[in-house]
């Protein structure tokens, strides 16, 4: 089970990046960070991490993709991994906390 969310900041891709590494929760391990200039003034970046949550009694993953591939920085937020059972997956909203740490930090940016 993954929860997506997306939205759209007035920062350019790597100062988004930065903020969020800057900015992510004690407890946070960053696994993976990747950026890539593609041409022409647009690029992508990605962070992975993960959190260890008490309440669900698991490892979560969170992924952060940083784009401005159609002009405006778009950021995507995939949580997952939250989940303990294989019928009934519930992560008691790790998934949601860990995505909402990075709104949190990209707040002031955030474009309506």
């Amino acid at each position: 089970m993954s929860d997506v969310y997306s939205f759209n900041v007035s920062l350019q891709p790597v100062e988004a990046l930065i903020m969020v590494k800057e900015g992510m929760p004690a407890g946070s391990e960053l696994l993976h960070e990747e950026y890539n200039e593609v041409g022409n003034g647009y690029s992508i970046g990605t962070l992975v991490y993960e959190r260890y949550f008490f309440r669900s009694g698991n490892q979560a993953a969170l992924i952060v993709i940083s784009d401005n591939l159609h002009g405006v920085t778009n950021i995507r937020l995939i949580a997952a991994g939250a989940s303990k059972g294989i019928i009934m997956k519930m992560d008691w909203g790790a998934g949601k906390s860990f995505a909402s740490s990075v709104e949190k930090v990209l707040s002031a940016y955030i474009l309506e």
